[in-house]
């Protein structure tokens, strides 16, 4: 195949969120020839942290689909009808049905946001800062019917720092994951680029997340705590418990030392609360809803030295 043939090789695009974002834009700046692209509708109750993928593709007069796989045969015929040589999926929230990805004569790639096989499944940077990992990364990877577990093509690193927080590693993840996409993809459009089958043995998988996953259990230690409050702070949900019937929110802890019963409440200023082992420090805190200009002070005023917060009072 001559360069003037791989270059026009038409590609379809599933793409959601700043990854999405960032590997769409690569692709499009790059001069691909990008013949749809197929996103979610942004959901009115989730905050909107990221870039829009849809308003990427209208600005450059690529077809916008919001249409899911599952939704009859929709997605199916217009594949069909478009014949790409090429899949991507960039942080795209479904699983393709394995009779859409045969639609690339090329074959469908994921761009998966762990170094795999670990962490396969949803929300890998989450899991993988509760877990206390000082490494994730992003994996690009043969789509198969099976989640995350097609052969790699290639792999980046991304480095977690031992206090940063989740949304602090995800502003570093789109580069990466926009590096790895330039780096593959004349191979990718040539035949050519490598594939390395995934070690199952060392596999790991997580299920999705959600708000209510991060309450806090007092009896975990200190330090599994303190990664939870890492892991889920904003723009995810937050880490919360309850005091004076009321949900708390944690944006920021530390490990701290300190002992008592699970929950107690060890000091004030500073706000010290005991773990199963050890004690965390809330630093920035407040009650769901509040504004964050005197949320904290709203918060000490119902506390008391002795009180114990959450379910296990």
């Amino acid at each position: 195949m001559t360069t003037r043939d791989t270059a026009r090789q038409g590609i379809v695009v599933f793409a959601y969120s700043e990854v999405g974002h960032a590997c769409l834009k690569a692709l499009i700046d790059r001069g691909e020839n990008i013949l749809a692209l197929f996103t979610h509708e942004d959901s009115p109750g989730e905050r909107q942290w990221f870039r829009s993928c849809a308003a990427l593709a209208k600005a450059h007069g690529i077809p916008v689909y919001t249409a899911e796989p599952r939704d009859g045969d929709t997605v199916e015929r217009v594949i069909r009808d478009l014949a790409p040589a090429l899949i991507f999926s960039f942080y795209y929230r479904k699983m393709i049905p394995e009779r859409i990805l045969k639609l690339a004569r090329l074959g469908a790639y994921n761009m998966h946001g762990s170094l795999l096989p670990r962490y396969r499944g949803r929300a890998p940077l989450n899991w993988a800062i509760i877990h206390g990992e000082s490494e994730t990364g992003v994996t690009l990877h043969v789509m198969v019917k099976e989640a995350d577990a097609g052969d790699v093509i290639d792999m980046e690193a991304v480095s977690i720092g031992p206090e940063e927080t989740a949304g602090e590693v995800a502003e570093r993840i789109p580069a990466a994951a926009e590096r790895l996409i330039l780096r593959q993809i004349d191979g990718l459009k040539a035949g050519t680029a490598p594939r390395h089958v995934q070690d199952v043995s060392k596999a790991t998988y997580f299920g999705i997340r959600t708000p209510e996953d991060g309450h806090i259990d007092w009896r975990q230690t200190a330090r599994q705590i303190f990664n939870l409050v890492r892991a889920v702070a904003p723009p995810f949900p937050g880490a919360f418990t309850d005091a004076a019937g009321r949900r708390f929110m944690i944006w920021c802890a530390r490990v701290s030392e300190g002992s008592g019963k699970p929950g107690e409440v060890l000091s004030l200023r500073p706000l010290v609360v005991a773990a199963g082992e050890g004690a965390v420090e809330i630093v920035h805190f407040g009650f769901e809803g509040e504004d964050e200009a005197g949320a904290s002070e709203a918060v000490l005023a119902t506390l008391n030295v002795g009180d114990r917060l959450g379910e296990s009072a």
